[in-house]
Order: structure tokens, then C-alpha cells, then sequence
């Protein structure tokens, strides 16, 4: 059966532990892969502006010997011009997997639906996969036990924080979102990541008070307003710089490492002592990006 990654539910456990050695295994030793997609090519399609995600998927395919076609959107949205069903199907009969960051999640279940070719999820409106399991992956490199790690989230409850609270559940990783009342995660994706949670042991929680994030490993923070979320970011700045990830905060928490997906928005959500400071592990973060997500292609494309 083909499959795909529109979020991270979609792989067990021993799965996503899989994808995270390919990964390492493909950090370490480039040169085993340099074939490892020979003769395929991927479409990217970007509806959202991207710096990481175009670069590292980009690049990683070349490095695996593949061909990445950049598509945007400059004939308008998906399924205005041309429907999702046969655009799906058109790129289904030229290419070896799509690639697709858009604004609706919506848009990838329909391309799900109806192309032959695995589909990977680079970015939408709920999740954010590649990014999670880039996220395991630098964690992994620094701690031994995934299942024994304590991540704090701290910032706006957006597709990032769903990511990690369905990956850190299925890898039995404890996860805390810290946010303002009325800006936490989805409550339906909160409770299916708590379902998965209750399988492995995953302690999770969402609360206000940076204090219940004391004796954590590892935080971790992204921009108060996420692409396409118009609002000001004057409008949000007194609500969330009490979650500012600063010295003072791993001070008080004892909290060793710090992650931030970018891009980061230095002395707002994160201080630039810390982003550049001996906790961060940010650009080994943005790094794993382009292994993890050719990890995941390597394996999709050559089980299909």
C-alpha cells in the first residue's frame, strides 16, 4: 500500500525511530546515498513563502541524486485554476512524489486522495512533520532516550505545537505547551495526541505558567504569528513576552537546550544571548531539516 506523511500518526513508533537513524546515518555518511534517488524526481510545491523547507528539500534531493521541481502558485491558489483532483493526477503521470506546504490541510488530503505517488506534508495549517521529526532528530543526537525527555513548547498553540504533541507522544517524550489562556493548541488535536499518549507513557499538558516547566530539557519556542495569520505583531507582543525564551527562563527552569524552528524574531519570542548561546542547538536543528525530510523521501519513494 503507498503512503505518505501528512502528519506524524501516520508511522508507529519503531517507524519514526527508523526515519531518525536514516537520518543520522545520512548526516554521517552522505556518500552511501548519493543514489538513493537516482533517476526520480520530486515536485515541491509551495503555496507559502520558505526559506528552510525550499533550500533543504531542494538541495537534500540533489544530494540524493534526485531532480526537485519547484512549482509556486503564481496561477493562483490550488483548486481555483485547476482542481486539486487533477492536479494530483497530472503530476501523479511525471513525478515520483509531490511535496506540497500549503495553507489548508485540506488541500493534502486531496491530494492524497487521488495522486499515485506518495505525498509529503512540508507545511500547513494544522501540522507540520518534517519540522517535528527534524525537531526528535537534534534531540536525539544530544540525549540518548527520547521516552526519558521532558520538552517544553512555549508560544502561540500553532501547527509546530500539534506536531510535537503527537511526535513526543508516540516516541513517549513528555511535552508541555506554555501559552496565554485562549492561545493554546487545537483541543481535537490535544486529545488525539493524548490517545497516543496513553500508549506509551507520554506525559502532556498545556498551562500559562512557565513554572510547571521547571526541571524540563528541553524548550522550545516559535513566532507569535504564524505565515498567512495577518495580525499585527504589535497586537500580540504584551500577550506573549512573558513566554520569551531568555537566560532568566533556563535559569530558573534549569532547562540545557533550546530549539526554535525559525524564522526567529531575535529579543521577541527569543533573545539573541540564547539563540546564540551555548544552549542552543538551533542550526543543527535547521541542519536536520534536509536529512530527516530526505530520510523520509528515501523511504516513501522506494516503498511505493
Amino acid at each position: 500500500m503507498r503512503r505518505h506523511l501528512l502528519d506524524t500518526t501516520e508511522f508507529n513508533k519503531d517507524e519514526l525511530h527508523a526515519l531518525i537513524a536514516l537520518g543520522r546515518e545520512m548526516k554521517a555518511n552522505p556518500a552511501a546515498f548519493r543514489t538513493g534517488l537516482a533517476g526520480k524526481n520530486i515536485v515541491t510545491l509551495f503555496e507559502k513563502q520558505s526559506l528552510r523547507t525550499r533550500v533543504t528539500f531542494d538541495i537534500g534531493i540533489n544530494r540524493l541524486g534526485g531532480h526537485a521541481v519547484y512549482l509556486d502558485q503564481q496561477n493562483g491558489a490550488m483548486g481555483q485554476r485547476e482542481s486539486v483532483k487533477d492536479f494530483a493526477a497530472n503530476l501523479s503521470r511525471w513525478c515520483d512524489g509531490i511535496v506540497a506546504r500549503v495553507f489548508d490541510h485540506k488541500t493534502l488530503q486531496g491530494l492524497r486522495e487521488h495522486a499515485t505517488v506518495p505525498v509529503v506534508n512540508s507545511l500547513c495549517n494544522l501540522y507540520h512533520p518534517c519540522q517535528a521529526l527534524a525537531d526528535f532528530m537534534t534531540i536525539a543526537e544530544n540525549y540518548d532516550d527520547l521516552s526519558k525527555v521532558k520538552l517544553a513548547y512555549l508560544g502561540d498553540g500553532n501547527n509546530v505545537a500539534h506536531s510535537l504533541l503527537i511526535t513526543g507522544a508516540i516516541f513517549g517524550t513528555d511535552v508541555t505547551v506554555v501559552s496565554p489562556k485562549g492561545s493554546g493548541p487545537d483541543a481535537q488535536i490535544f486529545n488525539l495526541a493524548a490517545d497516543l499518549a496513553r500508549k506509551t507513557g507520554a506525559k502532556l499538558a498545556v498551562t500559562d505558567n512557565c513554572d510547571d516547566i521547571r526541571g524540563f530539557d528541553v524548550a522550545y519556542t516559535d513566532t507569535w504569528v504564524s505565515i498567512g495569520d495577518n495580525t499585527p505583531m504589535e497586537a500580540v507582543i504584551d500577550k506573549f513576552m512573558p513566554y520569551q525564551i531568555n537566560q532568566a527562563l533556563l535559569d530558573s527552569t534549569g532547562i540545557r537546550h533550546v530549539l526554535h524552528c525559525q524564522p526567529a524574531h531575535r529579543e521577541l519570542e527569543i533573545t539573541s544571548e540564547v539563540m546564540d548561546g551555548p544552549a542552543s542547538l538551533i542550526m543543527d536543528e535547521a541542519e536536520n531539516r534536509m536529512h530527516i525530510q530526505n530520510a523520509i523521501l528515501y523511504t516513501l519513494i522506494n516503498q511505493a
